[in-house]
């Protein structure tokens, strides 16, 4: 994806335009020509263009609804951090393993909000409960936040908030390359930006609709550049014809971007792919031609939370994908800190 994402359709609650981003957004929106229509709420999203479930689906994704975050107590969101910042919901990629399928059931649409200075408030109130334990906020588990931001710039608002406090930090993660407009911002050292990063094979044929491994490292090239803590996220390690050479060569390439400043305070967090019954419908639906591999009689089940277990690699398998990966990450980011593996 080399354009940044514009939506085809445009919904605005009542609400939104009460805040100065909702008009903004609006003014924005009928400039661009894109189509904007009005609705009570964005559970009345319904009747989306579309011959078929597949039509309607990726038309849903490429739907923007702009509303108010109503609930203010956050999710937790561990292991990575304390708490989720609520800025977005749902993302425009689309990625055949994503866990947000399950998640988003039929509104895969996109929904912004534009109270963000209330949900800065309910920020800064979980920090001063832990003063003065620091307090994390992850910004994209339930959107690709960079992805968006070029619109909203909502992202850039809470890098320069956290950037200002003592005891809060920032992280999140992102797909996209679009990071541009975020370089300027005075984010103190407080934001850790994360990129997902993964053999060129799996973006290839399982990441439609987002960045190419070469514009994300090129990306973090920049960010690095702009002094941001930087992070990356493997994710989902998957085994394929090829793996071994393919990660290595993803480590490889990093290697040779980021500047030397930044490999002594790297982050990285490994996956390995996994799926559950639920999510092996929702992505056989979405996307009946995927070559991702879900059987279940390769796997070994593990039980998760809330009685819903996972599928995933045999020990074997695991240990295999987790000695390479272990050794590529120490011949190429000997300094940086491996926050787990799983």
């Amino acid at each position: 994806m080399d354009d940044p994402f514009i939506p085809k359709l445009v919904y605005f609650e009542p609400k939104a335009l009460d805040y100065p981003l909702g008009k903004e957004l609006q003014e924005k929106f009928e400039k661009m020509d894109v189509e904007v229509r009005y609705t009570t709420s964005h559970n009345q999203v319904r009747d989306l263009p579309g011959e078929n479930d597949l039509q309607k689906y990726r038309i849903a994704k490429s739907t923007l609804v702009v509303g108010i975050r109503k609930t203010l107590k956050f999710d937790t969101s561990k292991p990575s951090a304390e708490y989720a910042i609520p800025l977005a919901t749902g993302c425009m990629g689309h990625c055949h393993y994503c866990y947000l399928q399950t998640t988003m059931g039929s509104k895969p649409y996109i929904r912004v909000y534009v109270n963000v200075d209330e949900i800065f408030e309910a920020a800064d109130k979980y920090i001063e409960e832990r003063v003065p334990e620091i307090t994390t906020f992850e910004a994209a588990c339930t959107s690709d936040i960079v992805g968006i931001d070029h619109l909203t710039h909502s992202l850039k608002k809470a890098i320069e908030h956290f950037g200002k406090t003592d005891y809060g930090k920032l992280r999140f993660v992102t797909k996209f390359h679009h990071v541009d407009h975020l370089l300027d911002a005075k984010h103190n050292g407080k934001t850790r930006f994360r990129f997902s990063v993964n053999a060129d094979y799996v973006i290839k044929n399982f990441e439609p609709g987002t960045s190419s491994l070469e514009k994300r490292i090129e990306a973090a090239g920049k960010v690095a550049r702009a002094g941001y803590p930087l992070g990356f996220i493997v994710a989902p390690i998957y085994l394929h014809e090829g793996w071994e050479d393919g990660y290595f060569h993803m480590f490889e390439r990093l290697e040779a971007e980021l500047p030397i400043e930044a490999k002594r305070d790297l982050s990285f967090e490994f996956i390995q792919h996994r799926f559950t019954k639920p999510a092996k419908k929702v992505i056989e639906k979405n996307y009946p031609k995927t070559k991702l591999e879900l059987d279940e009689e390769k796997r070994r089940y593990k039980w998760g939370k809330y009685g819903i277990g996972k599928y995933i690699y045999q020990k074997e398998e695991e240990e295999n994908l987790k000695n390479h990966l272990f050794s590529y990450l120490e011949k190429f980011f000997p300094d940086a800190k491996l926050e787990y593996f799983t």
